[in-house]
């Protein structure tokens, strides 16, 4: 059984090369377009890990993050933040949340990602 990946992402280009990257790699991937479909796919899914965008429609990454944190199933999930808000801007309490890195978009490749992903999943 291949590990399963949650990409919860607005822009679609975004999730979609994300997808195509990690699929290729031999993951399980599925995708949602906000936090509220995130949290119902990762309640569904039980992702390894999970890429979380803050800024989304409908509910953002840090509600949905918290919604997650404050459910069994939602303790242990791995998450990375997938940002293009500057280090400063993400709010102190998403740290809080057990977060394993926050990734600024523009500055790694799919291909860095990957590996900080493969990285986080051997832990």
């Amino acid at each position: 059984m291949s590990t399963k990946i949650a990409i919860v992402e607005d822009d679609q280009a975004i999730a979609q090369m994300y997808r195509m990257k990690f699929e290729s790699d031999g993951y399980e991937v599925e995708t949602a377009e906000n936090g509220k479909l995130g949290l119902e796919l990762t309640e569904k899914m039980k992702p390894a890990i999970i890429l979380l965008d803050l800024m989304m429609p409908e509910m953002n990454g840090d509600e949905m993050l918290a919604k997650m944190r404050a459910t069994a199933w939602g303790k242990q999930i791995k998450v990375i933040i997938l940002t293009n808000m500057g280090e400063q801007e993400v709010p102190d309490d998403i740290k809080k949340l057990g977060v394993s890195a926050v990734i600024l978009k523009a500055d790694m490749t799919p291909k860095q990602v990957a590996e900080l992903v493969k990285t986080e999943l051997s832990k």
